[in-house]
């Protein structure tokens, strides 16, 4: 079976606009993790919606053919934050001393890793970013490791740990620049 090519891609302010879209591609990114709790898709579902009333939110859809392929959504955090607050050890003040924006999700189907589309997604969600630096949390087990790798080759660094929630797994927070 062949990939259709990534055709458009859709930069959002509205969760309301594509929350279905990205609920769609999640539940199949996410698949082999949706029986444990924090990866269940209503579990999902309630972040996106807290997330999408946050200062700052924006979220890009990758689509082929007219469906979703892929997705990233953040938000703009400022020092006192919850995330930096469970941030360990704290993050250094020139993290937050200025918003940053916390890359919440990012994600891509099957289908369509390995060819970019992740890194396109990104790009995107921070071309028209006024912050500084840009955070995020990854497992560091996810994919055996190369997720956490790939992050690093996008200029990426670990600063810190995270449990956001009792049903998390410990994640590595990572920052780089914005541009």
């Amino acid at each position: 079976m062949t990939t259709a090519p990534v055709t458009d891609l859709r930069t959002e302010t509205t969760l309301d606009v594509i929350r279905g879209d990205l609920l769609d591609a999640y539940a199949d990114v996410r698949a082999p993790l949706l029986h444990l709790p924090n990866y269940a898709v209503t579990v999902f579902g309630e972040r996106l919606d807290r997330h999408g009333t946050e200062p700052g939110f924006v979220a890009v859809l990758a689509y082929a053919d007219g469906h979703p392929v892929g997705y990233a959504y953040g938000n703009q955090i400022e020092d006192g934050d919850r995330y930096w607050q469970r941030t360990s050890p704290a993050p250094a003040p020139e993290y937050t001393r200025r918003p940053a924006v916390a890359l919440k999700e990012i994600g891509v189907r099957l289908g369509w890793r390995g060819t970019g589309t992740a890194r396109r997604i990104h790009d995107a969600l921070l071309a028209e970013r006024d912050e500084p630096y840009v955070t995020l949390m990854v497992n560091p087990l996810a994919g055996d490791g190369k997720v956490h790798h790939l992050y690093r080759s996008w200029g990426y660094e670990d600063i810190g740990h995270s449990q956001p929630s009792p049903a998390s797994p410990a994640l590595t927070v990572m920052i780089r620049t914005t541009h």
